[in-house]
């Protein structure tokens, strides 16, 4: 029987995985940049201009959104470490995406780096 763990190492084989340096550009020429995590994950802080498809609904947003119908949209996905980025990312390729890359080491890494994140507002009470 596969573990999880299993299913993403398998993912992770199949797809392309970008660096962060990779992830910049890559970030620049995409069509979409998806954030796959849960909703209160992308509110607490997420990439610039990253939508929010989390992982369990995705195929379903995809086929009922018609401006990310088109498979030949350039793909950039991330979520928190990499794992489920590497599963969206399979499972775009199985629907026939043919430009989909996900981000190595995910949002924490992307973070841990000082890149730029998105963060809510905390209100100042002085």
């Amino acid at each position: 029987m596969k573990t999880a763990h299993d299913l993403v190492l398998a993912a992770k084989a199949r797809v392309e995985e970008l660096s962060l340096a990779e992830a910049e550009a890559a970030i620049r020429r995409a069509d979409v940049l998806i954030d796959v995590r849960e909703a209160d994950e992308y509110a607490a802080g997420h990439l610039p201009g990253a939508m929010h498809l989390s992982r369990g609904m995705l195929e379903f947003k995809l086929s009922a959104t018609a401006a990310l119908s088109a498979r030949n949209l350039k793909v950039v996905l991330y979520c928190k470490t990499s794992g489920r980025a590497a599963l969206a990312a399979c499972a775009m390729l199985e629907m026939g995406y043919l430009d989909v890359k996900s981000i190595a080491g995910g949002y924490d890494a992307w973070v841990a780096a000082g890149l730029p994140a998105q963060r809510p507002e905390v209100p100042s009470f002085d």
